[in-house]
């Protein structure tokens, strides 16, 4: 008897259940109709592999960008509204900042960010850069010189006044520690969108690396940004499957007391998982942190005196052992001292001190990985030419 008066029952529930699916499909369907454009001006997509600190969803004529922990210890998410030329902007999305793309002017807080547009083959946007001494790229020091790319501030400080009298299309700004969206409201309330670019966050070199795809994503590149991201990603992978054959695994120290503290990679830093890449042993690779470790010079000595090679002790291209040893005798002490195995990311340094391992070597991670490599393991690339790093004489 319960069993016929239940079938019934469930019979009108499923069939209720069904209508109030397909209601609410075509409710979404239309509702994207309504928000969006017909057309699909984006027939390529990115696809985010390796970075953590980003997102991007498309529809057919915009894209939304989401920057995660922009700020670090700051856990709020910044949106974006990333709108095609001259077409309808959905409704919606009230807490997103609009950018109107592809973005045809950029001013830049960042020499890395100079990096990306290179890679893109885009510098003809970058119309504005805070700290031209750190340049490295000799393109744009030229247009720098020819007064097409004005200096806009100093050491994250920015002059909003100049930047409000160019209003250029987007600001791409690095996200400090700290820091938050209030610092730009400014900006915001002359309508000059700021982008926050948080790709120091990340935790290995591709990640930081494919950051490069939300500038595609600002220019409407994609195509030409997943080529050649592929093309790195394919060389870095095989790189660090050629160092399986390495016999041997060499200790590395890096970094230098600075005032009683000495600065190292975690990890989980990119540094680290270079190290890692390259065939070498770390004694902190197993460090649950990312950024660096602050450690005092009698915790990292008895480490340091042991270690086959010591890396990223020199910043100018002039920096020898000699230079370094007048900055703490004890270092004469360190076996990687005494064999010469020391080495540097100053091969590529201008004359006012620019280092272009911080501009283009954040998208060229192979390049810095073959070049660790070639130092703790010589036999695996007998061909290769340090780039970035050179040793210390």
């Amino acid at each position: 008897m319960k069993e016929f008066t239940i079938r019934p029952f469930l019979s009108v529930l499923i069939i209720y259940l069904l209508l109030a699916g397909c209601t609410s499909n075509t409710s979404e369907k239309t509702e994207q109709k309504s928000t969006g454009s017909k057309k699909d001006y984006y027939s390529e997509k990115l696809e985010i592999k390796h970075a953590k600190g980003f997102r991007i969803k498309y529809f057919n004529n915009y894209k939304i960008v989401e920057i995660l922990n922009p700020f670090e210890k700051n856990t709020d998410t910044t949106r974006y509204l990333l709108l095609q030329r001259r077409t309808v902007r959905p409704t919606g999305f009230t807490g997103h900042q609009v950018i109107e793309i592809p973005i045809r002017s950029l001013a830049t807080t960042s020499s890395m960010h100079v990096g990306l547009l290179d890679f893109l083959e885009s510098i003809e946007v970058l119309k504005g850069i805070g700290g031209t001494q750190y340049i490295y790229s000799p393109k744009v020091i030229q247009l720098i010189k020819e007064g097409k790319i004005p200096e806009v501030g100093k050491d994250q400080g920015l002059n909003e006044e100049k930047l409000v009298s160019m209003h250029p299309d987007l600001i791409m700004a690095m996200g400090s520690p700290g820091a938050g969206m209030s610092k730009y409201q400014t900006l915001a309330d002359a309508g000059i969108p700021v982008l926050i670019n948080s790709e120091w966050v990340e935790t290995t070199p591709l990640a930081r690396a494919e950051w490069v795809k939300l500038l595609a994503a600002l220019l409407n590149k994609e195509e030409l940004a997943n080529r050649k991201f592929s093309v790195i990603e394919n060389e870095y992978q095989r790189l660090a499957t050629l160092v399986k054959q390495a016999k041997t695994k060499p200790s590395v120290i890096s970094g230098l007391n600075t005032k009683d503290t000495w600065f190292l990679p975690s990890g989980d830093s990119y540094m680290a998982r270079f190290f890692k890449d390259a065939g070498a042993d770390y004694h902190w690779a197993e460090t649950k942190a990312t950024g660096s470790l602050a450690l005092g010079f009698e915790t990292v000595y008895p480490i340091a005196l042991k270690a086959d090679y010591w890396l990223n002790v020199g910043f100018n291209s002039s920096d020898s052992k000699k230079d370094i040893l007048a900055q703490d005798s004890r270092y004469d002490d360190f076996n990687a001292y005494k064999s010469g195995h020391m080495y540097s990311y100053n091969n590529r340094v201008n004359d006012k001190g620019a280092n272009d391992f911080f501009e283009s070597g954040n998208v060229n991670p192979q390049r810095v990985l073959a070049d660790l490599i070639k130092i703790f393991h010589p036999e695996l690339l007998p061909e290769h030419q340090l780039f970035y790093y050179k040793n210390l004489k």
